[in-house]
């Protein structure tokens, strides 16, 4: 549960989005990087940006769920929610041994919000011992921020680009979602999968889930003939 009094938007972290559900592909370096933070060691200002459903999101989940684990508090804004609450949520946000501020790019060009997250970074920056981690759908120079000076801020840490998976790269996070899910997906099933349907892994995921709800309730196994008739393919 996202831990603070100043939050009037109560987000539920979801409980099966941690490090271990991640398929890593070709990211094994930023995940290194995000589970150091989790515990205090390493870079403590991250920025990583990737296209949608390359799992952004996924990873700010698991590095609170990782600090959480460590009986440390974490915080996660998604700033695409920016309408529900002002820039004074940032405020104190710098105590925290982790913030993570998820979408930066929903707002930049906005003016107050710049200024708040300007002012966020020199009191992080004189005060905090904790880890700042933020995402966004790009790479920092390239966010079209208003002040320029917030645009030099995000060049105080390291930065990462979140690569998309391959198409062996989904077929491994199918696998891996299936097992901890408690079924083996076979090959050729997650192959017509990723034929037949959106590319998107986000979608591919949630469709895997009502596969395996749908062959528990038929007590049937999840082959191809099976998924055609759930799916009407």
């Amino acid at each position: 549960m996202l831990q603070s009094t100043q939050l009037s938007l109560a987000v539920q972290l979801p409980d099966d989005e941690t490090f271990a559900s991640f398929y890593p592909g070709s990211n094994a370096q930023l995940i290194t990087t995000l589970k150091n933070a989790a515990i205090g060691e390493g870079v403590p200002l991250i920025y990583f940006w990737g296209c949608r459903g390359s799992g952004r999101s996924h990873l700010l989940h698991a590095t609170c769920a990782e600090i959480n684990g460590n009986g440390e508090s974490a915080v996660y804004i998604p700033l695409d929610r920016h309408d529900q609450y002002s820039p004074d949520i940032l405020e104190g946000m710098e105590r925290m041994p982790l913030l993570c501020l998820d979408n930066l790019d929903a707002v930049a060009g906005s003016r107050v919000w710049e200024e708040s997250l300007f002012n966020l970074f020199n009191r992080w920056k004189e005060t905090s011992r904790g880890s700042l981690i933020m995402s966004a759908s790009t790479a920092p120079r390239k966010l079209g921020l208003c002040l320029p000076d917030l645009a030099s801020r995000l060049d105080w840490g390291v930065s990462f680009q979140l690569h998309e998976l391959d198409d062996e790269g989904k077929l491994g996070a199918l696998q891996l979602r299936a097992a901890l899910r408690g079924f083996k997906l076979p090959v050729d099933v997650g192959r017509f999968l990723l034929n037949r349907l959106s590319r998107d892994m986000r979608m591919l995921l949630q469709t895997l889930d009502t596969l395996d709800s749908a062959s528990l309730h038929a007590q049937r196994k999840l082959t191809i003939p099976f998924i055609k008739e759930v799916l009407e393919l």
